[in-house]
């Protein structure tokens, strides 16, 4: 099948062909994670020119394989009419393809391409590209139907003599028509394709994209070295947003603030929940970065969703989890507030703030004395921190499901996501719990991570506390480290 065996240790040289619009920038943007690669646009012919792209080591920075994106094969059924017109069909294809790259309709002459309807220059840089190439993916709209233009740019593209996969985009829409695209192929000798949805994304489709590239090489060295790296990275990404998650947590659950019996509370609670806020917004945007999804105008993030935006001080956003409180009315009436109850003794009165902290509501013994001598020490309550662990662990979920192609924010949701994610179409949280159902987060309210009940009596952990951010992350990081460790456990895939 080969033209030429690659050489053992080269780097391959792979080129991305396809019809116009079926997402082959799209495609290169999430094997690249990089949201910048290419234009991509809802209509034709957006990629004019060659675009190289590498998959280097990210441990030597040696290159690995060179990606190329070429333009789309736009009317490949007429390049077939003067193929069949122009050259001798007892010659083999890489003489024919040649002979049409030597003649004037291959030639760029106006870039339009609008006065001269026998202009072949964009299939002429897609061919001259394939031929220099070791081997070649076909991308696949898996939502087109099987038309008689497709069949003649395979047709033209086995002339190459190199190795073609298929690879069908778009697989995760309701009108994919994989099926009759497979007989079609088999019938071609086709016989190795594979899924990878640009969009919706699955690791496990990107590696069994290079396997069955790998498979149809005589030297498949460097792609086994591509997957192995590439699957120690992917592992590591997660490592390493969980530990951003869990020195969130382990930050915002040792935030302490101390005010004297007689003052009022609202505003303390005010500032400490503005500082949750930002701390929440600080984290999300890490996690974005550490994956490569940047906050701006090239595409949508995920922070655009409604459940990412929406308060986590608000009680309704609590029940849409389905938190609910076991502390009592009074509890309930200041959950929102994000503030123990057992915290406030003055408003609730002494003999409930004793009671509270007999219930369990705080950690640490000494507050009964603080209360004796007049001191109120105001944390972020249990619900809180479940909550905003809940709504970590959905974030980094859905990232590591959401292809850097993906322009719409709602693209975010992978398949089969539900319940913290869903709303109904008046923009409300629909609430998949009842009074009995089992919680949809990552753990009971009232049952907090050892490290974060610890954290509770470490207000020195907390930079929303101390105010000094790099010794209070240096004292929590083995807690954090020892928290993502149990967060890794809290899977929210389906």
């Amino acid at each position: 099948m080969t033209k030429k065996t690659i050489a053992s240790g080269e780097a391959l040289k792979l080129a991305v062909v396809g019809h116009t619009n079926t997402g082959k920038t799209s495609i290169l943007r999430t094997l690249l994670r990089d949201v910048y690669f290419g234009e991509v646009k809802n209509e034709a012919a957006t990629t004019r020119h060659v675009e190289q792209a590498r998959l280097t080591d990210s441990q030597t920075g040696e290159v690995l394989v060179a990606l190329y994106d070429t333009p789309g094969l736009e009317d490949a059924s007429g390049l077939m009419d003067w193929l069949e017109d122009n050259t001798a069909s007892r010659r083999d294809g890489i003489e024919r393809l040649q002979q049409f790259l030597a003649a004037d309709i291959a030639q760029s002459i106006d870039s339009s391409r609008v006065s001269d309807s026998y202009d072949y220059s964009q299939e002429a840089k897609v061919i001259r590209q394939l031929l220099a190439s070791d081997m070649a993916i076909y991308v696949v709209d898996a939502r087109e139907p099987v038309l008689g233009k497709y069949k003649d740019e395979l047709a033209i593209l086995s002339w190459a003599a190199i190795p073609v996969m298929p690879v069908f985009n778009f697989t995760d829409s309701q009108n994919a028509n994989i099926d009759d695209w497979q007989t079609m192929l088999a019938r071609r000798n086709l016989h190795i394709s594979t899924r990878f949805d640009s969009v919706a994304f699955e690791f496990e489709d990107e590696m069994r994209l290079w396997q069955n590239l790998a498979t149809m090489l005589t030297h498949s060295e460097m792609l086994e070295k591509l997957m192995a790296r590439r699957t120690e990275d992917w592992a590591q990404l997660y490592d390493e947003a969980n530990i951003i998650i869990a020195d969130f947590l382990i930050n915002v659950a040792a935030f302490v603030r101390e005010i004297s019996e007689d003052d009022d509370p609202m505003p303390v609670l005010e500032q400490m929940q503005e500082a949750v806020r930002q701390s929440e917004r600080a984290m999300q945007h890490n996690l974005l970065n550490l994956y490569k999804f940047y906050d701006n105008a090239v595409a949508a993030t995920p922070l655009e969703l409604q459940a990412y935006q929406q308060d986590p001080f608000d009680p309704e956003l609590l029940k849409s989890y389905g938190i609910r409180t076991t502390s009592g009315a009074a509890a309930g009436a200041l959950l929102g507030l994000g503030i123990d109850a057992a915290a406030l003794g003055t408003t609730l009165g002494l003999g409930a703030a004793i009671g509270g902290i007999a219930g369990g509501l705080l950690s640490n013994t000494s507050s009964i004395a603080d209360r004796i001598t007049g001191v109120k020490r105001l944390y972020i309550d249990p619900a809180t921190l479940t909550l905003l662990a809940t709504r970590a662990i959905d974030l980094l979920t859905a990232l590591r499901h959401r292809g850097h192609a993906a322009t719409d924010a709602t693209q975010l949701l992978y398949k089969g996501e539900k319940n913290s994610l869903d709303t109904s179409s008046d923009g409300s949280y629909d609430n998949n719990t009842d009074e009995d159902s089992n919680s949809i987060t990552v753990w009971p309210a009232n049952k907090l991570p050892s490290e974060l009940k610890k954290a509770r009596g470490k207000p020195q952990w907390s930079s929303l506390s101390s105010g000094k951010s790099e010794q209070a992350q240096l004292l929590r990081a083995d807690m954090a480290w020892s928290l993502s460790g149990k967060l890794q456990s809290y899977k929210r895939e389906s």
